[in-house]
């Protein structure tokens, strides 16, 4: 890691926020797993609804389920605020929570068996549900060889430790450089490595494709890689069975389409996996990340001038 160009003030507060990182792990860490979860949902329900991101999600759900009332928005924001809070209080101990230690429940195991025993490079996708760092360990627990892409953390320091923590179960993390389609991904795919991508965060430039009703730009790199290597898209899900135990559920994979026609194929995977996406939300609405502004901005102008 070099810091030639950066202040020394700037890299003071760095090295200060990442004191305060080792004293939220070691802290966490100390409390166990149960507690860990617990604490974090506390936490959750008690300070998410304080921030404004609390706004974001009800608008969010808003836009998802115009047909739901108040109380159930209230409700799922509740319970969206606990997972969350869980899920963060959760980080620290991830290398407690693989499907070896029996806390993760896998559900069609045998795919994931299929997949490392033929090493076959798949492109596995998946979203923001529940605690989602239980999918890259699910994987890595099975003997799959996959890389696992990041976005990287804004301190660098941070960002290091972050990498530590997960390679020691075996999780490899990389921040693609110049958006998703990185060499890396492409390296790992010739070597018949998989990859794992989350696919369901708003991408500016990316595919405009429908996402419950409306629009959104999605990133096109997992089907771009899929068709590029012949091979499918593995989704995947994570949910919350009770407390800090969950269940990953390896679904069916979705072939994209090879007509030739290339941008057609690649919007129609982009359909499929948005599809895939917003199936899964339905299920279990309260496990999703609804904090994060998914759509355009004209959508939620729209929903705002309808309030008025």
């Amino acid at each position: 890691m070099s810091n030639d160009r950066v202040s020394p003030t700037q890299d003071f507060l760095w090295r200060l926020e990442a004191f305060g990182y080792d004293l939220f792990m070691g802290l966490f860490r100390l409390l166990g797993v149960d507690a860990a979860s617990a604490l974090g949902g506390w936490f959750g329900r008690t300070f998410g609804p304080l921030s404004g991101a609390h706004k974001v999600a009800d608008r969010n759900l808003r836009l998802a389920f115009p047909e739901k009332d108040a109380a159930w928005r209230a409700d799922m924001l509740r319970r969206q605020w606990d997972g969350l809070g869980r899920t963060f209080g959760e980080f620290p101990l991830m290398d407690k929570l693989l499907p070896s230690t029996g806390r993760v429940e896998v559900v069609n195991a045998e795919r994931l068996a299929q997949i490392a025993r033929d090493s076959e490079p798949v492109v596995f996708v998946s979203g923001h549900l529940s605690n989602w760092e239980v999918m890259p360990a699910a994987i890595v627990d099975s003997g799959v060889t996959c890389q696992m892409t990041y976005r990287a953390a804004n301190n660098p320091y941070i960002d290091e430790r972050i990498k530590k923590s997960r390679f020691r179960y075996g999780v490899r993390l990389f921040a693609p450089k110049g958006g998703d389609g990185a060499r890396e991904l492409l390296d790992a795919m010739k070597r018949g490595e998989s990859v794992a991508l989350m696919n369901d965060q708003k991408f500016n430039g990316g595919v405009a494709a429908p996402f419950f009703g409306h629009d959104s730009r999605t990133a096109p790199g997992p089907t771009r890689l899929a068709i590029r290597f012949g091979t499918v898209l593995q989704p995947m899900s994570v949910q919350r069975t009770k407390g800090a135990h969950f269940r990953a559920v390896v679904h069916d994979p979705i072939v994209p389409p090879s007509t030739g026609d290339r941008t057609a194929d690649i919007e129609t995977g982009v359909r499929m996996i948005n599809a895939f996406m917003e199936d899964r939300i339905r299920e279990r609405p309260e496990e999703w990340f609804w904090v994060h502004r998914r759509w355009p901005n004209e959508v939620y102008a729209a929903l705002l001038a309808e309030k008025d």
